[in-house]
């Protein structure tokens, strides 16, 4: 029996794809002492690696994701050593799909990356190539295939050729019949086929030696079985049987035993899949609740089941008359056990007695999806306890789980966008969240518009006289909320609540007066009058902030009093559960209970039957997840998804600009002609270096983040994109800025990348293009603009980040198209940035307005057509005004 597992020190990763699964294997840290070796096996030959994963017990250093694959591996590898004819197909044998496997495992599945890939043709799929893998080793091994298999783990008993079977009769004294069977190849038969065990005493008589051979495994199974000992010593084993109801119940019963010892056994579906249980159901919110959100009180109303039909009390204490075994009712065969019976029934005494007490809310009612029994104060062992949705939580359920289609709203007229029909959907489900007072989490992928739909939304809300709303953001993405809100909810009051905008935080004036106000999650700790403000709504954009619930800025966060919360993030919230509590503690306190009661909860989720698959049911309707891998999304976006990413300038950035901009007005004033247009043209480089880095500028070597606005932004997408391991490009005109971008990176991927710029000799770039878009994990490339922007197929990228602006989007253009190109088959996204209130934003609008300037003018000129402009109007353009000021 494997260990209980330890926290690890290394944590390889299986991230799953479409075609399967790629591996993500960090280096093997030198304080390692377990097995290494797999590390180079996954490299090598990754599936192979996970068919012989599959030998192994459970292992300390597994992920989930590891996990998962290993039970599937581990599955196939039993499923093959309980062929009984396996030796005799050996590399030719074929494995059918149990379609109840495939469920179990489709229930099992993990929160993980990857994780909506997992159906039943990837599974199929994986499977199948396992298959191959033992297909290819058996066909050049030259010994049995028992041997192989004990070769590979001691304790695997592979299968005899022996079958029983146990099928149901018309004879009412003797409803069973039972035969053995045993696997043989006819001559000239590439299949092997069954035939009656009596038979083998005329095929092996005179041979006691090959006889015992073949029923090894009944007598293995005799040793722990009376009733096989007895066929076996009576000698009925050989002949077809008929079977009392009681002798038919102590077979099934010891099913398992027999599977141990290597026999395969067929058995009525009915056992196989419920045995008619008995049980108990509670059917909930049937009626609307008077209150809304998780303290809404529900109705219900218990049920006592047996398998799917609903039993009278009076009917199943009936049972506990009854001797235990196997009896037949209403047309069905039905497993009388009296503890589980009485155990049902005093569970259903337990539930009358809450239900006319009024004290389940609806929080308890989903709670009850994770652990009836235990939300019901009984003991897990005691019942079978399931939950029904009544008319009103089911119809409830189903709008927020799928919000498509239906009697749609429409954002005010103030709101000045156009929803995509996804981004309407999204916008419809925020608003019904809102009227139940339901916490919500909007979890779409990176650019499919949470912001949008927020805005939105809170147009709606403004215009329904309701507020304040706090909104909760990186300092770097304060300058895109302000952007976003002029752009699309331009009649919106905003208020930054930042030292950015000037003001101590001790003498901000928090009173709730302005309706949207936005803070950081940095300053809400040290905003103690957020605390006395009662804010309608709450909003967290990248909420994976709050994600270490024991943080103190995690506990500020979810103390400021809101009569709702909403959360966005681009990033899975699949990876760690840890996170999932967290995040619904802030959203929905007490939903997943406290954080010590979801940790024993989620411990061994993956082996409780259907584990993963309660705890998505009952958060799924708080939360909206849509992907750019989805056809209807897809269908619905075009390839190539292009956004401004606005930062903002540091303290110290805005110094430098300052002074710059200083010395160059001075100067502007004694010089003329081609003078003043070098000093322009090195003016402006020298305020693209201010706004990528203040280290740029001065020639420094340290690059600290939070001396940069832009470094700062770019870490915030680059986590999304770690996290759902997809690769970038990033380009910069300056060659000396990649180096330092590139260990930027390394430090947030926590890997390397590629750097390519004018000093890289040709054949290395060829290498470096062929290992970007390899199958091993390289999740960032740094490219000078000249050197990478044209003749390089760079399609394994899924974005595009322009760090500073050439202002000519004709080469911008041609960068892009290094991903966005034939051969890429995923959505692009190009980030281009743009540092607020400086020279940069001044110049974007320009180019998006076409003012004053003709395309062609811009694609052919590249800066000389700034130098044209008075002084007046240079330092106008130059000048910092709005955030930057």
């Amino acid at each position: 029996m494997a260990k209980k597992a330890m926290e690890p020190s290394w944590q390889p990763e299986l991230v799953f794809t479409p075609e399967g699964f790629v591996p993500d294997i960090p280096e093997v840290p030198e304080s390692w002492t377990g097995d290494t070796r797999w590390r180079e096996e996954f490299a090598t030959d990754r599936y192979r690696a996970l068919y012989h994963l599959g030998f192994l017990d459970r292992q300390d250093w597994f992920s989930a994701s590891v996990e998962y694959l290993h039970r599937i591996s581990s599955r196939l590898i039993l499923d093959l050593s309980r062929l009984p004819d396996l030796e005799l197909s050996r590399d030719r044998i074929s494995l059918e799909t149990d379609p109840g496997e495939t469920e179990a495992f489709l229930q099992q599945v993990p929160f993980v990356l990857g994780m909506e890939f997992v159906d039943a043709a990837w599974l199929d799929g994986i499977r199948q190539r396992l298959l191959d893998v033992f297909c290819r080793e058996i066909r050049d091994y030259e010994g049995p295939v028992a041997r192989y298999f004990l070769d590979h783990q001691a304790g695997i008993n592979v299968a005899g050729r022996v079958f029983f079977h146990l099928v149901e009769s018309k004879d009412p004294d003797f409803p069973f019949a039972f035969l053995a069977t045993y696997s043989t190849r006819p001559a000239r038969s590439r299949r092997a086929v069954h035939t009656p065990l009596k038979q083998a005493l005329s095929e092996f008589a005179g041979d006691d030696k090959a006889l015992l051979s073949l029923i090894s495994t009944v007598i293995r199974a005799s040793e722990h079985s009376s009733l096989m000992a007895g066929l076996m010593e009576s000698g009925e084993l050989f002949s077809p049987l008929r079977f009392s109801a009681q002798e038919a119940y102590t077979f099934l019963k010891e099913l398992p035993l027999y599977e141990e010892a290597g026999i395969m056994c067929r058995v009525p579906d009915w056992w196989k899949r419920n045995r008619a249980r008995v049980g108990l159901n509670l059917v909930v919110g049937e009626k609307e609740p008077a209150g809304v959100g998780l303290a809404a009180l529900m109705d219900f109303v218990p049920e006592l089941c047996l398998g799917e039909d609903t039993i009278t009390e009076e009917e199943l204490r009936q049972f506990l008359e009854m001797a235990a075994g196997l009896v037949r009712y209403r047309g069905n065969w039905v497993e009388v056990d009296r503890e589980k019976i009485q155990a049902v029934l005093d569970a259903f005494d337990r539930v009358r007695q809450l239900e006319g007490s009024g004290v389940l809310t609806l929080g308890d009612m989903l709670r009850m999806e994770l652990n009836p029994g235990q939300q019901l104060g009984l003991p897990e062992e005691m019942a079978e306890v399931t939950v029904t949705n009544g008319q009103w939580l089911q119809s409830v359920r189903e709008h927020l789980s799928l919000p498509v289609g239906g009697a749609q709203l429409e954002p005010e007229d103030s709101f000045a966008a156009r929803l995509r029909p996804y981004q309407a959907d999204g916008f419809n489900w925020l608003i019904r969240m809102w009227e139940l007072g339901l916490g919500a989490c909007l979890a779409d992928d990176m650019g499919l518009g949470k912001t949008v739909q927020v805005l939105a939304f809170l147009e709606s809300v403004r215009k329904a006289g309701k507020g304040p709303v706090l909104l909760v953001v990186p300092a770097s993405l304060i300058g895109n909320w302000l952007s976003e809100t002029a752009r699309f909810a331009p009649a919106m009051p905003v208020r930054v609540l930042h030292r950015s905008a000037g003001t101590a935080p001790e003498a901000m004036d928090i009173n709730g007066d302005t309706f949207l106000n936005i803070t950081t999650y940095t300053m809400v700790p040290r905003l103690e009058q957020l605390q006395k403000v009662h804010w309608e709504c709450l909003v967290l954009d990248e909420a994976q902030a709050i994600r270490n619930a024991g943080t103190r800025q995690a506990k500020a966060v979810k103390s400021i009093p809101a009569s709702w919360r909403i959360a966005l993030t681009g990033t899975p919230i699949e990876n760690r559960l840890g996170d999932l509590w967290s995040l619904f503690d802030f959203l929905n306190r007490g939903l997943l209970g406290s954080a010590r009661e979801f940790t024993d909860f989620s411990r061994g989720l993956g082996e409780q039957p259907g584990g993963y698959q309660r705890l998505r049911r009952m958060i799924q309707p708080f939360l909206l997840r849509r992907l750019k891998t989805d056809r209807t999304i897809i269908s619905d976006l075009p390839d190539k998804l292009e956004m401004n990413a606005y930062a903002a300038l540091t303290k110290k950035q805005v110094a430098l600009y300052r002074q710059l901009l200083k010395d160059m007005e001075k100067k502007l004033e004694t010089v003329e002609g081609i003078e003043r247009r070098g000093l322009v043209l090195s003016s402006i480089v020298k305020f693209k270096q201010i706004c990528n880095h203040p280290d740029q500028y001065l020639g420094r070597e340290d690059y600290r983040e939070d001396l940069s606005g832009k470094f700062a932004q770019l870490g915030e997408i680059c986590e999304t994109i770690r996290e759902k391991r997809e690769r970038v490009l990033v380009f910069t005109q300056f060659r000396e800025l990649t180096e330092p971008l590139a260990a930027y990176l390394k430090g947030i991927f926590s890997r390397e990348g590629l750097v390519l710029h004018g000093g890289t000799p040709v054949k290395k770039r060829t290498e470096m293009v062929r290992q970007f878009n390899g199958e091993e994990y390289v999740p960032f490339m740094v490219l000078s603009l000249k050197a990478g922007g044209v003749g390089l197929n760079l399609t394994g990228a899924s974005h595009v980040i322009h760090f500073d602006r050439w202002w000519n989007p004709a080469v911008e253009n041609q960068a892009t198209d290094r991903a966005y190109r034939i051969g890429q088959t995923r959505n692009v996204m190009v980030h281009k940035f743009v540092t607020r209130g400086t020279i940069e934003e001044k110049i974007d609008a320009l180019i998006a307005g076409k003012q004053k300037l003709a395309g062609d003018i811009l694609e052919s000129s590249g800066e000389q057509w700034i130098t044209e402009y008075s002084n007046e109007e240079l330092l106008g353009i130059l000048a910092l005004e709005g955030d930057g000021a």
